[in-house]
């Protein structure tokens, strides 16, 4: 669909309203039939095309690779999870230890980007599980809210893509993630409040009870500076 196709009086109406579309993020079909380097090479052109219509002097020093490096960084690195390609491989193991309790890895330091504005999210992700006979490393629990947060994003969406996936790597509902993150389109631009921050969760199977939400909760305010 062109751009002009959405130039409609009901998109002006929404820009600045905070929605979400699914639990997938809304690409393409073809989203990956164009090579990164040719992707970065398109992007560093319209990138180009922004600062020239902002008035920018691309001549100079300071400017001049802005175009390349913005595309290589939009492609490799701050939407490269948009690629599946870049889905980390969780491999499990055996639960040896036949441990039963719940394992929780907190203060997963989360970038992400608001998909309304393309301004950056900047908080931490809580994690937690119980094991129904396999236990996955704990860098992978990190990798894995790397991978969905690597792309223009919906809170929300974030948080329910992080649980989904762990469910699926470990064969269990008993999945939580509690995510707690500020927002630069309402920090930097727009309110301009640097001090909120928005709190999202997902819990399933046995987190649903107040039990084992509640243990999980007490466990992310723990103090655990070293």
């Amino acid at each position: 669909m062109k751009f002009q196709d959405l130039l409609k009086d009901e998109i002006d109406s929404l820009a600045d309203d905070h929605l979400g579309s699914s639990i997938d993020n809304p690409i393409k079909k073809d989203a990956f039939k164009v090579s990164n380097t040719e992707k970065i090479k398109l992007i560093q052109e319209k990138v180009y095309e922004i600062l020239d219509i902002l008035g920018m002097d691309l001549k100079d020093d300071s400017l001049k690779g802005t175009p390349k490096r913005v595309a290589k960084m939009f492609v490799n690195e701050i939407f490269g999870g948009l690629n599946p390609e870049n889905k980390p491989i969780a491999s499990t193991f055996d639960n040896k230890f036949k441990y039963g309790e719940m394992l929780v890895e907190k203060n997963i330091t989360l970038y992400s980007t608001c998909e309304h504005h393309l301004l950056p999210i900047i908080g931490l992700a809580h994690v937690a599980y119980i094991s129904s006979g396999t236990v996955v490393g704990l860098s992978k629990m990190n990798r894995i809210v790397k991978y969905y947060a690597d792309r223009p994003q919906v809170q929300e969406r974030l948080n329910i893509q992080i649980v989904k996936e762990l469910k699926d790597v470990l064969n269990t509902e008993d999945v939580a993630c509690v995510i707690d993150a500020k927002h630069l389109c309402v920090n930097s631009r727009g309110i301009r409040d640097n001090n909120s921050s928005t709190v999202t969760a997902e819990f399933g199977g046995k987190f649903k009870e107040a039990k084992y939400r509640r243990e999980f909760l007490d466990y992310i305010k723990l103090e655990t500076d070293i």
